[in-house]
């Protein structure tokens, strides 16, 4: 029965994801996407992400508003999810070769239970998860993260310069977190 529940639930959020997807095109044509479906959008293309706050998947809270002034990493996963085992390395490493430019990661935990992220996350990465099973975070986003696992990079401003729908690997997220990481820091009082 559990195995039903999850399955509906996770059929819902496909459904409500590829909805939001049809109602965002218009973004996503605005912005360029590479041979590897990486969509990149230029600094006068991007659109404010949305509010990204929520619990932390090991308790407290989290607002990726305290980072703004920062390049934010988002990488929504689940430990259900072989690819987001594939890329958890290459996302640690893409980490620390970049939070000495002003770059943080954060994961996304979705449609998952607590015990089985936490055991997924340890040992892994050094970042913090928020635990978000319904996934509401990702249907928020103006340029949906449609599949599992995906990046979003989000600029020192807070908006939406990278949407990565696929598992990334190092060599292929390093160079965009870099490029985004050298433009014009935030305008003071926005840190």
């Amino acid at each position: 029965m559990n195995a039903r529940r999850w399955t509906a639930g996770l059929l819902a959020t496909v459904a409500a994801v590829a909805l939001t997807a049809c109602s965002s095109s218009s973004r996503e044509e605005a912005c360029g996407t590479n041979s590897d479906g990486v969509i990149e959008c230029t600094p006068d293309q991007r659109s404010a992400a949305p509010k990204i706050a929520g619990e932390l998947l090991t308790g407290g809270n989290y607002d990726v508003a305290r980072d703004r002034g920062q390049v934010v990493v988002l990488n929504f996963w689940g430990s259900w999810c072989n690819p987001c085992r594939a890329e958890a390395d290459d996302l640690e490493n893409t980490y620390q070769a970049t939070r000495g430019s002003g770059v943080t990661f954060v994961g996304i935990n979705i449609q998952d239970q607590r015990d089985k992220a936490k055991a997924f996350e340890e040992g892994r990465v050094t970042y913090p998860s928020l635990f978000d099973p319904p996934s509401r975070l990702a249907l928020a986003l103006d340029i949906p993260p449609n599949t599992i696992p995906a990046t979003v990079v989000l600029d020192r401003q807070g908006r939406i310069a990278a949407v990565i729908r696929a598992a990334v690997k190092q060599e292929g997220l390093q160079p965009i977190v870099e490029r985004v990481a050298a433009e014009s820091p935030a305008p003071t009082g926005q840190r």
